[in-house]
């Protein structure tokens, strides 16, 4: 029984290390804003928005998302481009929307940033005026506790 003790240990220095490496932080991503839009579905979203409702209405005891995207890719894949043109045009029409709400959107941040920057160069120099007030002025030492 001497081996399986040699085993164990060896298995709980492997977990040491591992459990010290995952002891450090993590960069995170960067926080997604909630008032960025969304990006446009692409022309096969939108055929599938339409390809559900059909497709629940033809088999409303099935609840499985896998058989309708199953079903829905095959029905893509089976459609001429004529078929598949009025969903490409939509999926157009969305992107066209989406580029103008970034523009929108990318302007607001801009402006938002400048007025940032403004407001804290303010800040900035009101905090420092005071430091050095507090420097010269009374001549009392603070006491930390």
């Amino acid at each position: 029984m001497p081996k399986a003790k040699a085993v164990s240990k060896k298995a709980d220095s492997k977990l040491s290390v591992k459990n010290g490496a995952a002891a450090k932080p993590k960069k995170g991503k960067a926080a997604k804003d909630p008032n960025m839009p969304k990006r446009p579905p692409s022309a096969f979203f939108v055929f599938m928005e339409d390809f559900r409702v059909q497709y629940k209405q033809k088999h409303p005891a099935n609840k499985s998302v896998a058989a309708v995207g199953k079903a829905g890719g095959e029905k893509w894949k089976s459609l001429s481009e004529a078929e598949k043109a009025p969903f490409i045009q939509k999926a157009e029409m969305r992107k066209a929307d989406y580029e103008k709400n970034m523009k929108a959107y990318n302007k607001k941040l801009t402006e938002g940033k400048k007025d940032e920057e403004e407001e804290s160069d303010r800040s900035r120099s009101e905090v420092h005026d005071e430091d050095d007030e507090d420097e010269e002025g009374s001549g009392e030492e603070e006491d930390d506790d």
